[in-house]
């Protein structure tokens, strides 16, 4: 019986998640990876202490996947250094969550979960006006604002 409470809950858990997902703006779907992934990881961190290897392989591995979704979300026509930048910072993050998994170290999981709250506290500092892809301009003019926005 209560596995049968727990998969409820999990499929309702689900449900929850993906209206959730369905009514995310962009930036809020970023921020959601973040989430997870900072999830997963700390998830494999337990799993280390307590000498659960499947359990760790398989959050690592979930981890691996959401940052390898960060890194393809980024928008590759835009030529700009930060681009390059994200994409080899997600890069050596997957390869040492890979490592952290086959040496099932701490050490690199947090290194991976520092790096990734780094980026998310950036993401949730971008400003509200900023998060849509065109920022919304004041009502009041202000000199060379205009220019420096293309327009």
């Amino acid at each position: 019986m209560k596995s049968a409470n727990a998969f409820g809950a999990r499929a309702y858990a689900d449900i929850g998640r993906h209206a959730s997902i369905e009514a995310a703006s962009p930036h809020r779907l970023i921020q959601m990876l973040f989430d997870g992934a900072l999830d997963r990881i700390a998830l494999a961190q337990g799993h280390i202490s307590r000498n659960d290897i499947s359990a760790k392989g398989y959050d690592i591995g979930r981890a691996i996947g959401i940052v390898e979704g960060l890194r393809m979300s980024l928008d590759r026509s835009v030529d700009h250094p930060l681009t390059a930048n994200l994409d080899q910072l997600y890069d050596y993050i997957c390869r040492c969550l890979l490592r952290a998994n086959l040496e099932s170290s701490p050490v690199l999981l947090a290194e991976c979960a520092t790096l990734l709250r780094e980026l998310k506290t950036a993401w949730d500092a971008i400003p509200e006006s900023y998060r849509h892809g065109v920022p919304v301009m004041s009502p009041t003019p202000q000199p060379g604002l205009s220019a420096a926005m293309g327009a």
